[in-house]
């Protein structure tokens, strides 16, 4: 039996939710599977409808944190089958207590805080009692190296995607009237913040139409920078070039992104905020759409550079403009789109399952 720690998880949702919710479900193919994870409203619709087992845990994130230690520990002692416990995050394992093998999944983000300071002290503590490391991508292995890590714990595996759904006419019809006709499309799904960087997409877009007057930009999301992006789209008098969506369905989303030519999210570091990986490249390449990506981070590992997209400096207005154009010209986006679509299968979760199988 595998032991599933975690905090995120469906049906709330996002990035971290998919990833544990694909891993799941995958290793539920292989062994029985217990997960241990945090009250959701919707949880019981949600919760009846799955082959494995799931207890929720409720209350204030603190005592949350104790109550969900406590009742896995318990288990544990209940249960002489279990083979491993995996957890989503590393405060997730901080009071587990058990001789079984326990592996840590690392993101960037929560590992991301100086040497030396208290944060890096504690995480260095709780890792020195964690069997396993899977880091999300090189990037965010080599991080964690850096910050103290033992790098003998660390091996790298992606996050995964489930092979794309076929879209329904009605969502496809729903896109292009929501597009009117514009081209060339360039789209961003992603939550709104620094770290995303939909400013410097829209300050390049200004510079872009006058090449492409036609030219359309879709943001799917939302988040504290929304209103921002809103009013720098205004002053630069994009209004009728970009379309701001957020609570669509999933059939909608993935109808815009297959009727786009280029998914664009030149990623940057923002304080302790980084991208790790960059899911949303991969489900953009699902549907044969490349993509632009920033270097800081590991968006490396999701776009093959010059072939399935560019990695360019996110910082950098200007290559982040000329990144776009040397794409949507000559219609490069179309050969990439079929690269991207075949480099897309090794993300399969039936090809990331067989990776941690074997450290299981």
């Amino acid at each position: 039996m595998y032991i599933v720690v975690t905090r995120s998880f469906p049906p709330e949702v996002g990035g971290m939710q998919n990833l544990m919710w694909g891993l799941t479900c995958s290793l539920a193919k292989y062994n029985l599977v217990k997960v241990f994870a945090d009250f959701h409203e919707q949880y019981k619709d949600h919760d009846q409808k799955v082959s494995f087992s799931i207890d929720r845990v409720g209350g204030i994130k603190l005592l949350r944190k104790h109550r969900k230690s406590y009742l896995v520990n318990e288990f544990i002692k209940k249960n002489k089958n279990i083979n491993c416990v995996i957890a989503d995050h590393w405060k997730s394992l901080e009071l587990i207590k058990t001789t079984n093998k326990k592996i840590c999944l690392i993101h960037s983000k929560e590992i991301n805080h100086k040497k030396g300071s208290f944060a890096n002290r504690r995480i260095l503590k709780a890792f020195k009692n964690i069997d396993q490391v899977v880091a999300n991508s090189e990037y965010t292995k080599n991080l964690a190296v850096e910050i103290g890590i033992d790098e003998n714990k660390i091996i790298v595996i992606n996050p995964g995607v489930f092979p794309p759904k076929k879209i329904d006419k009605s969502s496809i019809k729903e896109a292009e009237n929501l597009l009117k006709s514009k081209n060339p499309r360039l789209i961003t799904v992603s939550r709104f913040d620094k770290r995303k960087n939909h400013e410097k997409v829209i300050m390049a877009l200004r510079n872009l139409k006058q090449i492409y007057p036609n030219i359309i930009y879709t943001c799917i999301g939302y988040g504290e920078e929304e209103e921002n992006i809103k009013k720098l789209t205004n002053e630069l008098e994009l209004n009728e070039n970009v379309i701001f969506l957020k609570n669509i369905t999933q059939e909608l989303k993935n109808a815009l992104v297959s009727k786009s030519n280029l998914f664009v999210m030149p990623s940057i570091i923002h304080k302790t905020s980084v991208e790790g990986f960059g899911i949303a490249y991969v489900e953009a390449a699902q549907y044969g759409i490349p993509s632009i990506g920033g270097k800081d981070g590991g968006a490396s590992d999701a776009i093959k550079n010059n072939e399935t997209g560019i990695i360019c400096d996110g910082n950098n207005l200007e290559e982040i403009y000329s990144s776009i154009d040397l794409i949507l010209k000559n219609n490069s986006y179309l050969e990439m789109g079929k690269k991207a679509k075949d480099y897309s299968t090794k993300f399969e979760w039936d090809n990331i399952t067989k990776e941690y199988l074997k450290i299981l």
